[in-house]
């Protein structure tokens, strides 16, 4: 089957290669169409990842900045966002490995901006959620963020693309360069140290409510259903 067969058949499959393909034709409209599509998508996995939504943002903005740049050797030969995620775990991971070799001594929330570090978590109460809900909420995220950074990179990256993104083994494996057996031993070690690093915040009585189950996982191969 030849190249350009495939990438029909693919573009057929994936409104995203489609997308791609007419970036690669120069289409300035279908360029800011992936943008917005994917940004919002992109800026969380980056700051999950590296931890700053200031660095998350810059992140993101070089990884679309690649993609327009490699746009005229574009050739599909997987899904859209597959190879997306791809270019942001290398840059993700470069910007951490950097990170190491250069420390820098962390902002304090309030330097870091008028509504600090996660706007979002940080905006004016509402009568839905009141200002211990938030603060709750808050707490939460930071236990959570706490939590995701007692992982190591790879760890913390197929968590997230498992649970942001919902990929599965095999879209996981090709986005990090593993097998997906590879994929599942590193789901499987992340999720016990997620489990032990939460299990006193998420249930406090001990118990999980009846019908939920955190600990459980499966072997269907499909990470994309399966809990933390």
């Amino acid at each position: 089957m030849s190249i350009g067969h495939t990438s029909s058949q693919m573009a057929l499959r994936d409104p995203d290669i489609r997308l791609m393909l007419r970036v690669r034709d120069d289409d300035a409209a279908a360029f800011g169409e992936l943008v917005e599509r994917f940004q919002h998508r992109l800026v969380a996995v980056m700051h999950h990842l590296v931890g700053s939504a200031d660095e998350a943002e810059d992140l993101a903005q070089e990884v679309f900045l690649r993609v327009y740049r490699t746009r005229k050797k574009y050739t599909p030969k997987a899904k859209f966002s597959t190879w997306l995620f791809t270019i942001a775990n290398n840059l993700a991971l470069n910007s951490l490995r950097d990170r190491k070799r250069r420390p820098v001594l962390p902002l304090e929330v309030r330097d870091s901006g008028p509504l600090g570090t996660r706007p979002t978590e940080s905006l004016a109460p509402t009568r839905d959620n009141p200002p211990a809900h938030n603060l709750q909420q808050q707490e939460l995220a930071d236990i959570i963020r706490t939590a995701l950074d007692g992982l190591n990179e790879r760890q913390r990256m197929a968590i997230v693309l498992n649970k942001f993104e919902d990929m599965n083994y095999a879209d996981i494996a090709d986005v990090m360069g593993l097998s997906t057996k590879a994929v599942k031993s590193l789901l499987s070690r992340a999720r016990s140290k997620l489990r032990d690093a939460l299990q006193d915040y998420i249930y406090m009585d001990g118990e999980a409510p009846p019908g939920e189950d955190v600990c459980t996982e499966t072997d269907s191969g499909d990470a994309g259903a399966e809990p933390i």
